[in-house]
């Protein structure tokens, strides 16, 4: 495992640039002999050589190169984070503050915080305190509901968290080249892509990859979005939003899909061959959350047609089949989500259209984020399965 020392991954970096010791000791404002400590320590944890040593000076290997692309990424994500909460910090703060740094943002907390580090309590309150003692002014309010970091503390607690996932990524490459597999591909899904194009695809990457661990989240579209832009979720899959949710992240369509009106097989609504607007309005609902973007198309085709007398809200379409069999309600979900129930005989689907477009379903990524080849190789397989679902 290749160590999160930051200044071990600053000299590396530097040696890897300047193709000398010499030089990166200078950069660094170290000894040479830290600089060669430091590359040793660093070549034992990745188990081979990252410098050719020549005349001409340090060259990186192979995996050298595959692991300083990594680190200029990490590091140029962190020191501006750095520089703006305070200019020394770039020297002087150390891994064990900003990892406590970056736990305590998410959790609010330094008990909860020194519970997911393995830590002590006075351990994390200590190197939070060294840090805001280091940038001279506090990083974290303490309110009622807990600690609240103040806003250039949050930032530099997210480019924490992405700089440390580049070194992952890294470790990965480099188990990639050696043959092998390291850490898990983590997919943030969303409930259409959990029913239509994932399954497909997380089968054939089995067959090609049987030792790659792949994590699914599931979660709410604003849970998920946090956990991609912080870094601990790879690629969410599912509807995309509009407008774009972050500045920094990007959304590639794979395929459109509609939204169906479905009943209980009892329901008066399921005799009939053809469902009048008039037939829906003053009905009950079951419907997804509010936010995500079937609602909004539900909500706005709903308008032109009546009021609605009563709503439950709910993301699982098995929530929503077992309400059905059992009440008079109308459920409203995705065409895709759906087909097994009515294929099955589950539920049956009303023979109406939903709003006059349907929503595009796809891929959402961290901006200029770049995956290792197994991540590379599942979204290809992603986007397999959704060509073959559009007939391509």
């Amino acid at each position: 495992m290749i160590p999160r020392n930051l200044r071990h991954l600053r000299v590396f970096a530097a040696t890897a640039a300047t193709g000398s010791v010499t030089r990166a000791a200078e950069r660094c404002l170290v000894t040479q002999s830290a600089v060669t400590q430091a590359l040793a320590k660093l070549e034992a944890a990745a188990g081979e050589p990252l410098f050719r040593r020549t005349p001409a000076g340090f060259a990186p290997t192979e995996a050298g190169a595959l692991l300083s692309a990594r680190v200029d990424r990490a590091l140029a994500l962190l020191s501006p984070a750095l520089a703006a909460v305070a200019p020394r910090l770039e020297a002087v703060a150390t891994t064990s503050q900003l990892t406590a740094l970056a736990a305590v943002a998410e959790t609010r907390s330094f008990t909860r915080a020194a519970e997911r580090l393995g830590l002590a309590q006075p351990t994390v309150h200590r190197a939070i305190t060294q840090l805001e003692r280091a940038a001279g002014r506090p990083l974290l309010d303490r309110t009622p509901h807990g600690l609240a970091p103040r806003r250039a503390a949050e930032a530099l607690a997210r480019a924490v968290r992405l700089a440390f996932a580049e070194i992952d990524q890294a470790e990965a490459e480099l188990a990639e080249a050696r043959g092998g597999s390291h850490g898990r591909i983590v997919l943030g899904t969303l409930p259409l892509a959990r029913a239509a194009v994932l399954p497909e695809a997380l089968a054939r990457f089995r067959q090609a990859r049987p030792g790659q661990a792949v994590s699914l989240v599931e979660g709410s579209y604003d849970e998920l979005l946090a956990g991609l832009r912080g870094g601990t979720v790879d690629v969410i899959v599912g509807a995309l939003r509009d407008p774009l949710p972050a500045p920094d992240v990007t959304q590639e369509e794979l395929f459109r899909d509609g939204l169906s009106l479905l009943v209980g097989n009892h329901h008066p609504l399921a005799r009939l061959a053809r469902v009048a607007p008039s037939d829906l309005a003053d009905r009950s609902w079951v419907l997804p959350r509010p936010g995500a973007p079937a609602r909004a198309q539900f909500d706005a085709w709903i308008a032109g047609i009546g009021p609605v007398a009563g709503i439950v809200e709910t993301g699982s379409v098995l929530m929503m089949r077992e309400l059905l069999a059992r009440s008079d309600l109308i459920g409203c979900v995705s065409t895709t989500q759906s087909a097994a129930e009515v294929a099955h005989g589950l539920m049956t689907r009303l023979d109406v259209t939903v709003g006059d477009r349907p929503r595009p379903i796809g891929l959402t990524t961290r901006t200029g984020w770049i995956p290792t080849p197994p991540q590379r190789l599942l979204l290809d397989l992603v986007r397999a399965a959704a060509a073959e679902r559009n007939g391509g």
